[in-house]
């Protein structure tokens, strides 16, 4: 079976975005590019929908319009453009698990304004098998890049390098399949890598209401030395990606977003558990959903 990057489209101008950053990933892995639309037959039909065209017919037209589109800019592309007549998460779910990675607008496909609690972007994220990246609406190409060449054009392929990426690290559970999709990401751009990890500091007193003052220098040391143990061995394994390592003391998430403002990619965890309220994504990885504008990859493990 051909390897692929699956993106999921709805003819949004949100969704075209997506569907050519997931081009230029697919690019970056050698691998095809999987162009979902999913539809259901309604009784009365979406405004959206033209009066001279069934659903279908209009479903087959907005999926053709988008690949149509990525071809034409990615010539050497193999697309393969999928029509499927289910609902958009269950179609998307199938999809991603024979993908090396399923791309989603952050918006949520049909229409929905954010990433609200039910939208369809935020219901598979949290329960895909598969990494899920999550594209802001207005991504270019030159996003990817601190600099472009003077006519403006994108500089994919010119040897600019991307923007580096950052990768939210959890010491306390350092999951293997986090890390090395980071470094891959790292790897395949030629970009820097830079991990993150906050941490709080618990009150010394259970009876004392009030934070401790601040993490002292020992306290700060021995993170330093959790985060350069966890990615040593990578390290070793990616002596061509050059790491850089954050840690300080506070929330996750705002250190985060912070680091966000120059990379090309965000990724960060989420753990595959299921509670008695459903499945979670976890606050930190919601948060820096919320916030971050620049793509976020979120990578499930155990």
């Amino acid at each position: 079976m051909l390897r692929h990057v699956t993106a999921g489209v709805d003819g949004s101008v949100e969704s075209r975005a997506t569907a050519h950053w997931a081009a230029r990933e697919a690019l970056r892995r050698g691998v095809g590019l999987r162009l979902v639309h999913a539809w259901k037959w309604h009784p009365r039909p979406p405004a959206s929908v033209p009066a001279d065209s069934s659903e279908r017919e209009w479903a087959e037209q907005t999926l053709n319009t988008v690949a149509d589109d990525v071809r034409t800019a990615h010539p050497g592309l193999h697309v393969d453009a999928r029509l499927v007549p289910d609902s958009a998460v269950t179609a998307l779910l199938a999809t991603a698990d024979g993908s090396e990675v399923l791309v989603l607008g952050s918006r949520g496909l049909g229409g929905l304004t954010g990433f609200v609690l039910g939208s369809v972007s935020q219901r598979v994220v949290a329960r895909s098998v598969r990494p899920v990246v999550l594209v802001r609406p207005g991504g270019a190409a030159t996003d990817e890049y601190p600099t472009v060449p003077d006519d403006g054009s994108p500089a994919e392929g010119t040897g600019t390098p991307y923007r580096e990426v950052v990768l939210g690290l959890d010491t306390r559970r350092p999951c293997d399949e986090l890390i090395q999709f980071a470094f891959e990401a790292a790897r395949r751009q030629g970009s820097a890598l830079h991990v993150i990890h906050a941490f709080g500091v618990p009150s010394g007193d259970a009876g004392e209401p009030h934070r401790a003052a601040g993490a002292g220098p020992e306290v700060l040391a021995v993170h330093e030395r959790a985060v350069v143990a966890a990615v040593r061995p990578w390290c070793e394994k990616y002596p061509g990606t050059a790491v850089t390592e954050t840690v300080s003391e506070g929330r996750p998430a705002p250190a985060l977003v912070r680091a966000s403002s120059g990379a090309s990619l965000v990724v960060v965890g989420r753990r595959i558990r299921e509670s008695h309220l459903g499945t979670h994504i976890g606050p930190v990885t919601h948060a820096v959903l919320h916030h971050v504008h620049c793509p976020v990859a979120v990578v499930p493990h155990a």
